[in-house]
């Protein structure tokens, strides 16, 4: 089967695009060719950037794909613009929503497909809603066979899964605080990239994706806290926490805010029940104690990669002194 991805080189992506060729499809790439993460060998790369309609025109003429994937669609206007360049040209349209899509704060745990959509802190879930709306009028309008996808928090190794990517572990290693946002106990669902590839690729091609809806996620969960503190053992440290409100963080910074109180200050459980019916292959096996470890082994092996965020750390301790100097423990 012939697919194309438009990105391919992401976290959620590159995994897909592995995980793909392996099962035999044979994967187009198209995107700008700006990323570490490596595409497969056998994948066909096309450098074009997705919003030049002729250079896509160009580079891909009158091709006809058996699946469609536009991993970096986040407005009804790139939804829009896919539809228009891919309607007739494609066997499904695989469209990449957001968990943070779903009713936050949430009245009901854990998340099912069937759980409303609400978001009222955060801009980039309300476009992500207002895309499947779009492609759910145009499959009732006119039969267009999309898929959507919702991955929630999912990782790999080049990325630490906390807001400040190595920041935090550059804090952890000089024994600085550690700023997490609530009281650290909010559930969280971390997904590795490679266990989200499982149920992502069996749903390309399959009939009983076609107009459905899906989230992808691992069975694990943790807190915040364990979250932290699984990097910090990792490193060989006890990290020191300061937990500091979400409202107060967001008062400081107001797209760190926006991704807390829109997402991630919320419990996040999820039923996995409807992928693993229509994937029955699927089942999410990394644990973040095995994934903390490739994320440490991946940074620590070249100090090119330890690259710090010198405004998030700041940031950091900005608002901790502040928080502790008005709430002392």
């Amino acid at each position: 089967m012939k697919a194309l991805f438009i990105g391919g080189t992401g976290i959620l992506s590159s995994a897909s695009a592995a995980r793909a060729v392996e099962k035999g499809f044979e994967i187009t790439m198209l995107n700008r060719g700006k990323s570490l993460r490596k595409p497969p060998t056998q994948a066909k790369i096309l450098q074009a950037d997705i919003n030049d309609t002729q250079a896509v025109q160009a580079v891909l003429g009158d091709q006809h794909f058996d699946v469609v994937v536009d991993w970096i669609a986040y407005t009804p206007e790139h939804v829009q613009r896919d539809l228009n360049m891919f309607a007739g040209k494609t066997g499904q349209y695989i469209f990449i929503s957001s968990a943070s899509a779903y009713q936050t704060p949430p009245s009901n745990i854990p998340f099912r497909e069937s759980t409303p959509l609400q978001n009222p802190f955060w801009e980039y879930s309300r476009n992500k809603i207002a895309c499947e709306e779009l492609l759910i009028n145009e499959y009732r309008k006119n039969k267009f066979p999309f898929t959507v996808v919702r991955p929630s928090h999912t990782y790999d190794r080049f990325v630490v899964p906390a807001e400040g990517n190595y920041t935090v572990l550059d804090r952890m290693l000089k024994g600085k605080p550690i700023m997490v946002h609530g009281d650290g106990t909010s559930i969280w669902t971390l997904t590795h990239n490679t266990d989200f590839a499982k149920g992502f690729v069996g749903l390309m091609g399959n009939s009983h994706a076609i107009g459905e809806t899906f989230h992808i996620t691992s069975d694990e969960w943790l807190t915040w806290n364990q979250i932290y503190k699984i990097l910090g053992k990792t490193l060989g440290v006890d990290p020191q926490l300061v937990h500091v409100p979400s409202e107060l963080i967001a008062a400081y910074h107001f797209e760190i805010g926006s991704s807390l109180l829109g997402d991630k200050a919320h419990t996040a459980i999820f039923d996995n029940s409807k992928i693993k019916q229509v994937v029955p292959e699927f089942s999410a096996n990394v644990p973040f104690s095995l994934g903390a470890r490739e994320i440490v082994e991946w940074h620590m092996a070249d100090t090119s990669r330890q690259i710090i965020d010198t405004d998030f750390d700041a940031l950091s301790d900005q608002v901790i002194s502040n928080y502790l100097k008005a709430w002392p423990s």
